[in-house]
């Protein structure tokens, strides 16, 4: 940015208050506030303020009346409205929006919602590819990675650009591997894909196989859902799948804790939904050095050798890599390895900063 110019004005367009419940577009959102010093950002905040996520210490907040922060029918009707006046008052919308299934009627409304300004749509995830061929890009349209980008462009995307997330390498050192009874973590939510059914007949493979360890569900629940009954049935699964070990959770307020006692993070869900195209949990996993089992989907595939992964849904063949990879001391070692390094590579805060100001610099131009 030019620091003799006059600082641009950006609205961060979300569904849901910045310092409300945690998500993916939150979360991208987020960093790209703090990556971007001399940016004056206006997004949402959570009214009456509650404890949650942390307000962003600066930029300018608008408030929006919310009882948990999370993205209810109200917050998004909420954000659309203050973010069509807000625009009017902007150099520069950032849209950080799921394509799910409100969003192809907000996309035809853009031109009314937005006004002529420039806009930068990033996509953290599509809910189901049969709602691209209904939408129009809202702008110049960043993808988090090379999979996603191609299916943006079969659906006419127009202008697409791919930029990571970014992981913060000094919040998330890696860490030594921890001792005692393993840990093997699922971190995702109820929805029927979510993979933790899989995730669970996998680690029963694993036990029968003869391997040693406890698994532990993080499950967070959306809005509607009863995250007890969701919670108790996982237990019951568990308990039918001979699974002596089973710990179910509800949204975990200490990712890091978390994460640091956890020797294998397994993913495997069949798709990834409505989740960022590489849910930000895997990326802070290899960051800590926990390697990690995934379904093999296409988004998955970059990050190359530094994961194990196996057939979509395919609980056995899931398995079998966990029970092999907790007997193999070496290779989990080669893999914490790998994982650090992909993350430095491929998803540090240098190359994300440095990609979203250049296409503020152009788009500001």
């Amino acid at each position: 940015m030019d620091a003799s110019a006059r600082r641009p004005r950006v609205l961060l367009l979300t569904s849901s208050p910045l310092d409300g419940a945690d998500g993916s577009d939150v979360r991208l959102a987020t960093e790209v506030l703090g990556a971007l010093p001399d940016v004056d950002f206006l997004w949402f905040s959570q009214w009456p303020h509650r404890r949650g996520r942390p307000r962003p210490p600066r930029g300018r907040a608008i408030p929006i009346l919310s009882r948990d922060g999370v993205p209810h029918v109200p917050e998004r009707v909420q954000s659309a409205l203050a973010g069509a006046v807000a625009a009017r008052r902007t150099d520069l919308v950032h849209a950080f929006l799921t394509i799910g299934r409100t969003f192809p009627a907000f996309s035809w409304l853009r031109p009314l919602m937005l006004g002529a300004r420039p806009v930068v749509h990033t996509v953290p995830g599509v809910m189901d590819s049969r709602l691209l061929a209904r939408t129009r890009p809202l702008g110049t349209t960043v993808a988090l990675t090379e999979s996603m980008a191609r299916r943006l462009r079969a659906a006419d995307f127009g202008d697409i650009r791919v930029i990571p997330p970014m992981i913060p390498l000094d919040l998330w050192p890696c860490l030594p591997r921890p001792g005692g009874l393993p840990m093997v973590l699922f971190a995702g939510h109820h929805d029927r894909q979510s993979g933790a059914v899989t995730a669970i007949e996998a680690a029963a493979e694993a036990a029968q196989a003869g391997a040693m360890f406890r698994l532990v569900l993080a499950m967070r629940r959306r809005p509607g859902q009863n995250g007890v009954a969701l919670d108790e049935e996982l237990r019951e699964l568990a308990g039918a799948e001979g699974l002596p070990d089973v710990e179910v959770r509800g949204y975990v307020d200490d990712m890091h804790a978390l994460l640091a006692s956890t020797h294998v993070l397994l993913y495997p869900p069949p798709v990834v939904g409505s989740k960022a195209d590489i849910p930000l949990t895997i990326l802070q996993a290899l960051a800590t050095g926990r390697p990690a089992i995934l379904s093999d989907l296409p988004q998955f595939a970059e990050l190359g050798d530094a994961v194990l992964r196996a057939p979509a849904g395919d609980a056995r063949r899931t398995g079998q890599q966990l029970a092999w990879l907790l007997e193999q001391p070496r290779v989990w070692d080669m893999l914490a390895e790998r994982g650090r390094a992909t993350v430095e590579e491929h998803f540090g805060p240098e190359r994300f900063t440095a990609q979203y100001a250049s296409l503020y610099r152009e788009l500001l131009a």
